[in-house]
């Protein structure tokens, strides 16, 4: 008996990767594109106020990164206000005909954590102008309904600040946050070791992003297809369903008829 196959689907394109890479912080275009291969990513998202698209007198992403054999999710990485987001991601849209986008808007604080009041109003402009967004936020619960009801095609709660590697820190938040979506919930930012991309699945989620877990690793290349791996194992032991929690031991043999 086969069965079908397990893909997820954003904003009506259906993907069978459920790892999303970076462009950023690579030491090159090529080793980041040799690091979207090894993670078996069909999306990365690109940051369009950082990342060259436009100028052909300089390196340009998309001569590596090859948007025939990616699906590029442009983001607003860097705006802290709602036309910032709109204006970026038109630009965006003009370069490349992308309507699919990762909105962020930031909060002008260390920690970089999005200012929520301000993403959902970014939100309801994109929409407004034909986007379909995909939306990082914190991982307040109800904040995450509210996106969603605004029209929201996925939200994606940070496990911890961006770039921090410090893993899922509120795990009880994420798994509500899977639970009451109807839209993908994708883990976004903080992600540092495949075990934390294997939490994320085991939790529930359509699909991992990350950037900085790769590119900062001592061997881009290697942690990428650990990654790969790592979110693999996490959505099979998701699917497999886990073994109940017990207080106290329960032995793996019988315990009737011993000698």
């Amino acid at each position: 008996m086969t069965s079908s196959p397990d893909t997820w689907t954003v904003a009506g394109r259906t993907f069978s990767s459920r790892l999303i890479v970076g462009t950023g912080k690579y030491a090159s275009y090529e080793q980041n594109a040799a690091a979207a291969e090894a993670a078996g990513a069909e999306i990365v998202t690109v940051a369009v106020r950082r990342v060259n698209l436009t100028d052909p007198n300089q390196p340009m992403l998309v001569d590596h990164v090859k948007p025939d054999r990616f699906t590029f999710l442009p983001n607003t990485a860097g705006c802290f206000t709602g036309e910032d987001a709109v204006r970026t991601l038109r630009l965006a849209r003009e370069a490349g005909g992308w309507d699919l986008v990762k909105l962020e808007v930031l909060s002008d604080t260390a920690h970089l954590y999005p200012d929520m009041l301000e993403t959902l109003r970014a939100l309801d402009l994109l929409t407004k102008d034909g986007f379909q967004v995909m939306v990082y936020c914190t991982d307040d619960v109800v904040m995450a309904k509210r996106l969603e009801d605004a029209g929201a095609a996925a939200v994606m709660p940070a496990a911890a600040p961006i770039g921090s590697g410090l893993g899922i820190q509120n795990r009880v938040n994420i798994g509500l946050i899977v639970e009451q979506a109807k839209v993908p919930v994708l883990v976004d930012a903080g992600v540092g070791t495949p075990s934390d991309a294997t939490l994320a699945m085991e939790l529930g989620c359509d699909a991992v992003l990350m950037n900085t877990a790769i590119a900062g690793a001592r061997d881009p290349i290697l942690m990428a297809g650990a990654m790969k791996h790592a979110v693999m194992a996490g959505r099979q032991g998701y699917l497999a369903g886990r073994m109940p929690r017990r207080m106290y031991a329960s032995a793996s043999s019988p315990l009737s008829g011993l000698i």
